[in-house]
C-alpha cells in the first residue's frame, strides 16, 4: 500500500525533473556559449568576410564571368589563380578547392569549398570513419577528412613549396566552410608537422580558418594547434556543437531537426567531465571566433559582435534549440554578419582615430594576449586531465610560435618527451596510399 502512494511523487518528482530540463534547454541561447570571452579585435578578424568570399570562388565554373557573386564581388583576381580543381580533377577523393596568390594581401590561400549534396564522393568522405578509427600525432581526427587533406598535400605539395620560396614574406592560409573545413585544418596540421616538405617555411607563417568547422580532431589536438587554426562561429550553427559523427548527422539529413533534439537530450545526461576525458570525442579545432547577432526573446538581427578565446571546457559542447540552428550554417550568411561586423569594427576604430603608432603597439600586445592565452588553454587542459594532453613547454610548439627559430630539430625533440613518436611525412603517405600498376597514388580503402 505504501508503495502504491508513493507512486503519484514519483511521478511528480519526474515531471518536475522533466520540466527543469526543458526550461534549461530552452533558455540556452548561443550568446552563453561564449558570454565570458574576449572581443575579437578588427586587425585579428579582417582575414574571415575575405576568405568566405574565396570560399564561395571555388563554387563558380568561371570566374571571369561570374553566376553568383555576392554583393562587393569575389574579391579576387583571376590572374592571380595557381591552380583550380574540380570533382574531376580531385576524382571525388577531395571536395573541389583553388590555390589563389593574393598579392593585395601577401598571401597564398588555399580555399576548400564545402559539401556538395548532389555529389556521392563527398559523402564518401564523411562516411569514412567510426569513433576512434584514427590516431594522428598523440591525438584522434576523422579519418575521410585525413585521407582528403593527405591528397591535396601530395598533389599540390611542389606548387605550393615553390610559391613559399618564391614568396618569403607570404602568409599560407588553408581555408574551408563546413566539409572544407576539415579538410582546411588537417592540412594545416600535417603541414606544420612536415615543414620540410615546404622548404622549411615558418610555423607563424602558417595559419588555417576554419568557416562553420567540422568536429574533425581530439581536444588536445584542437587546443596544441590554436596557434594556428581559427574556427569561425556564427550564431546558433549546430555542426560545432553536435558530437555526433559527421556521418550520422549525414545520413540523417532529412531529419536532422529530430536529430539534433535526440542528441541534445543524450548530451545533456552526460557530464562535461566524462566528455572531457573521452580521448577518442572530436571538437572543433583551434581559436574560435563567434559571431552573436540574435539575442534570446527578441526579434530580429542585431549588430553582430565577435568573441573570441581558446577554451578547453564549455567548447560548444550543447547544441542550441533555435529554428536558426541550420541556416546559421550557411557559408553566404556567414560572410554577410562577418563583413557587418567587421564593417561596425572598422568604424569604431576610425572613430576613435587611433594613430598609427598606437595602432602597431596595440596589435603587438594582441599578438603578446594571443600567445598567454594559448599557453594558458594548454595548461588548462592538463588541468583538467584531458588525454594526451601535456604543459607547454612538453610541447615544443609554443616558443617555436614566439620565436619562430625552431627548426624540425628541435621540434621531434620536443615531440619526443610524449609517449607517441611523431609521424613522418613519408609515413602518413605509406599509411594513408597504395600505388596502382601505373605508380600513381590510390587511397587505401
Amino acid at each position: 500500500m505504501s508503495i502504491v502512494c508513493g507512486l503519484p511523487l514519483l511521478e511528480c518528482v519526474y515531471c518536475l525533473a522533466c520540466a527543469r530540463w526543458a526550461w534549461k534547454r530552452c533558455l540556452h541561447t548561443a550568446g552563453h556559449d561564449s558570454e565570458t570571452w574576449g572581443l575579437a579585435t578588427a586587425e585579428e578578424f579582417e582575414p574571415v568576410p575575405r576568405l568566405c568570399r574565396y570560399i564561395l570562388a571555388v563554387y563558380e565554373d568561371d570566374l571571369w564571368h561570374p553566376l553568383w557573386e555576392p554583393d562587393g564581388g569575389y574579391g579576387i583576381n583571376p590572374d592571380w589563380i595557381i591552380l583550380k580543381r574540380n570533382y574531376e580533377d580531385t576524382q571525388g577523393r577531395a571536395p573541389p578547392y583553388f590555390l589563389y596568390l593574393a598579392h593585395d594581401h601577401a598571401d597564398i590561400v588555399l580555399a576548400v569549398r564545402g559539401l556538395n549534396m548532389a555529389k556521392e564522393s563527398d559523402y564518401a568522405v564523411l562516411l569514412d570513419n567510426r569513433l576512434g578509427k584514427r590516431k594522428f600525432d598523440g591525438g584522434y581526427v576523422h579519418n575521410g577528412l585525413l585521407k582528403a587533406a593527405g591528397f591535396v598535400l601530395e598533389k599540390e605539395c611542389d606548387t605550393m613549396k615553390e610559391l613559399v620560396e618564391k614568396y618569403p614574406y607570404y602568409t599560407l592560409t588553408f581555408a574551408g566552410h563546413s566539409l572544407g573545413s576539415g579538410v582546411a585544418a588537417l592540412l594545416a596540421m600535417i603541414v606544420v608537422q612536415n615543414r620540410d616538405r615546404l622548404g622549411n617555411i615558418d610555423r607563424k607563417r602558417v595559419r588555417c580558418f576554419a568557416i562553420a568547422p567540422a568536429r574533425c580532431m581530439s581536444l588536445n589536438l584542437a587546443v596544441r594547434y590554436a596557434d594556428v587554426i581559427n574556427s569561425v562561429v556564427l550564431q546558433d550553427d549546430f555542426l560545432p556543437r553536435t558530437a555526433t559523427p559527421l556521418e550520422d548527422i549525414f545520413k540523417s539529413l532529412f531529419c536532422l531537426p529530430c536529430l539534433l533534439c535526440l542528441r541534445c537530450m543524450r548530451d545533456t545526461c552526460i557530464p562535461e567531465e566524462k566528455m572531457l576525458r573521452d580521448p577518442r570525442r572530436l571538437y572543433a579545432p583551434g581559436r574560435l571566433y563567434h559571431i552573436v547577432e540574435r539575442k534570446p526573446f527578441r526579434c530580429g538581427r542585431f549588430p553582430p559582435v565577435v568573441r573570441t578565446a581558446v577554451p578547453v571546457d564549455g567548447r560548444f559542447e550543447h547544441i542550441v534549440l533555435s529554428c536558426n540552428a541550420t541556416s546559421d550554417h550557411a557559408i553566404i550568411w556567414i560572410e554577410k554578419e562577418a563583413k557587418r561586423a567587421l564593417d561596425l569594427m572598422l568604424e569604431e576604430d576610425h572613430t576613435m582615430e587611433i594613430p598609427p603608432k598606437q595602432r602597431m603597439e596595440r596589435q603587438e600586445t594582441l599578438e603578446r594576449e594571443h600567445r598567454e592565452e594559448y599557453k594558458a588553454a594548454l595548461q588548462r587542459a592538463v588541468t583538467l586531465s584531458v588525454p594526451h594532453a601535456y604543459s607547454p613547454t612538453q610541447y615544443g610548439t609554443f616558443d617555436e610560435s614566439e620565436e619562430g627559430e625552431q627548426s624540425d630539430k628541435s621540434s621531434s625533440t620536443g615531440s619526443s618527451r610524449r609517449s607517441t613518436k611523431r609521424e613522418t611525412w613519408d609515413e602518413l603517405i605509406e599509411r594513408l596510399f597504395d600505388k596502382d600498376e601505373s605508380g600513381h597514388m590510390k587511397l587505401k580503402s
